[in-house]
């Protein structure tokens, strides 16, 4: 096979760039050995040339898209500017003159994936992105290839290594969520607007992606429920543990015959499911399919070379299609039009803490409005008593979202209950 240089242009040197750099000049001597040929980057785009970069040959440096995408030697983009413009306009310009992309950019796959991808298919050219959900664990390429023999219908994770961390440190030092997160922005897991993360939009625009390939219909972003864990406090940990639970931020879609359930949302976990032991900034994806069974994928979600370890992956995947020509393998999966069910059809358990006032009758009185609102509870527990007021947690078995909205509502209208503390779904 006749042998030659393949080269690629990187757009973006942050954190995430950094790391595609460095472990592409790490692995530089090996890669003849790995793809069959040379790979080198022959150009970085930055914003600004004067900024001092270590180890960085300036003649690679330039802030001129149009010296990348007229390149005709260049045959791979690799995209890790993030956010939506002027990303998804250069993705498209390159796609359209015939370049691979490789991409990190999970905001924009989960909103402009199948327009992208239909790019990818009409020009031949690969488009890869496993970088955008889970950092370095593989779960875009298995769910595309390990397991396309499968029927999946549960993909279950813990896809955001901010909000992991700041559970895990309020369930084993019990400390508040402020306290932990910040620890967690002086780690630097935390950015210093952590609202993406702790508000679980991160975390929901990954699960859309997985959603749509597992399921071989298009969700985006908008499809999905979101709910943060600001809301978690130091009593619902204590709880939790006397459940002999924890408490983790769940992206979960489920693929039912009424349709595909996606959301984003905290959730208590028995300590007996896989899940509950992904400590620290760890993520993990669980997998059901109906030949595989269960599967789980388990590793670092964020970082400089965990992310950079699947971006590069993805480089090498395209340098070696170019090599047997054999580009645009595998492009769009939705060939499915299954509906996105509405979320008020959605079931879910339900653990609730809520402040009543201490006289008989109160708790009938609950029990009566969720009975009038198809509510059925599993499991009540009084441990914190005053004079006047006394703490309530019920648990329940499941009910769709609408039902338990309306009576959350009704009860929230009762002269004898002063608070609903906390509403927390239960996979239990």
């Amino acid at each position: 096979m006749e042998q030659k240089k393949i080269k690629a242009a990187l757009l973006g040197l942050g954190t995430v760039g950094g790391g595609v750099y460095k472990l592409i000049q790490r692995r530089k001597d090996e890669m003849e050995q790995i793809i069959g040929t040379q790979l080198e980057i022959v150009k970085i785009m930055v914003h600004n040339l004067d900024k001092k970069r270590e180890g960085i040959a300036l003649s690679l440096l330039t802030d001129n898209w149009q010296e990348i995408i007229e390149d005709e030697e260049i045959e791979i983009i690799i995209e890790v500017i993030g956010g939506i413009e002027p990303a998804k306009t250069m993705i498209l310009e390159a796609l359209h003159a015939g370049k691979h992309v490789v991409t990190a950019n999970k905001d924009l796959i989960a909103q402009q994936g199948r327009e992208l991808l239909n790019a990818a298919e009409e020009s031949g050219a690969d488009f890869l992105f496993e970088a955008s959900v889970a950092g370095g664990i593989p779960i875009i390429r298995p769910l595309k290839q390990c397991l396309a023999a499968n029927e999946l219908t549960d993909v279950v994770g813990i896809v955001n290594g901010t909000t992991n961390y700041i559970l895990t440190k309020m369930f084993e030092e019990n400390v508040s969520f402020e306290s932990a997160l910040v620890k967690a922005k002086e780690l630097g897991y935390a950015e210093a607007d952590p609202t993406a993360d702790i508000e679980g939009l991160d975390a929901g625009r990954k699960v859309a992606i997985m959603a749509s390939i597992a399921f071989h219909t298009r969700v985006v972003f908008e499809d999905v429920h979101t709910e943060g864990i600001t809301k978690i406090t130091e009593k619902d940990v204590a709880y939790a543990k006397d459940l002999d639970c924890v408490i983790k931020l769940l992206g979960v879609a489920h693929d039912t015959k009424e349709g595909i359930e996606v959301g984003v949302y905290p959730m208590i976990l028995k300590k007996e499911h896989p899940l509950a032991s992904v400590r620290d900034s760890f993520n993990a994806v669980f997998v059901h399919g109906d030949a595989v069974d269960d599967a789980m994928f388990y590793g670092r979600g964020a970082g400089e070379f965990p992310t950079a370890s699947a971006v590069v992956g993805d480089v090498i995947d395209v340098a070696r299609d170019i090599q047997y020509e054999c580009t645009g393998r595998i492009s769009c999966t939705c060939y499915k039009d299954t509906p996105i069910k509405k979320f008020e059809e959605v079931k879910n358990k339900f653990f609730l803490r809520m402040q009543v006032k201490n006289q008989p009758g109160v708790l009938a009185c609950i029990a009566q409005i969720f009975g009038n609102h198809k509510v059925s509870i599993v499991r009540v527990v009084q441990k914190y008593v005053e004079e006047t007021q006394a703490e309530l947690v019920i648990v329940t078995d499941k009910v769709k979202e609408g039902y338990m909205k309306n009576a959350l509502k009704e009860l929230e209208d009762l002269e004898d209950i002063y608070e609903v503390s906390s509403v927390i779904r239960a996979y239990l």
